[in-house]
């Protein structure tokens, strides 16, 4: 991760925690159960993992209106348009049950990267954006088809 600031890099591992820890949970019994009683039925399995992650798809779009606040005009307006589709995908797409939903959350990843990549391509995000994107967002898709395919 060369390249990449530590405070980005560091922050942005340790917001996989509760993706790999919803996929190891899910994959042992043992520890789904010792995360079962230790912090509640809510933080194991597919369960931490889909509520996580509808609330980063919406931490990213807030990330996205930030570099979309770096132009203007009508490259502004479409950025902002852009921005704010993580969060309506994660508000519209959730809910159907832990697989649809895990399914819908790894498109929505996916999207997301696509809109990184053009952010970052029309120079409104940092030069070391995508190389921590890319990593992060394999990580999270990974841990999400724990749930969806397993």
């Amino acid at each position: 991760m060369n390249g990449v600031p530590r405070a980005p890099l560091y922050l942005g591992l340790a917001g996989l925690i509760p993706f790999v820890w919803g996929a190891v949970t899910y994959l042992s019994d043992d520890l789904h159960a010792f995360g079962s009683q230790t912090f509640g039925a809510r933080f194991v399995g597919p369960y931490v993992q889909l509520f996580y992650g509808s609330v980063i798809l919406s931490f990213m779009s807030g990330i996205l209106w930030g570099f979309a606040t770096k132009t203007s005009g009508s490259k502004a307006a479409t950025c902002y348009v852009l921005s704010v589709l993580p969060a309506l995908w994660a508000f519209f797409m959730t809910g159907g049950g832990p697989v649809t939903t895990g399914f819908n959350l790894i498109v929505g990843f996916a999207g997301l990267l696509l809109l990184d990549a053009a952010f970052w391509y029309w120079g409104l995000a940092p030069r070391w954006w995508m190389k921590l994107r890319i990593l992060l967002t394999a990580v999270v898709i990974l841990c999400l088809s724990v749930g969806v395919y397993l």
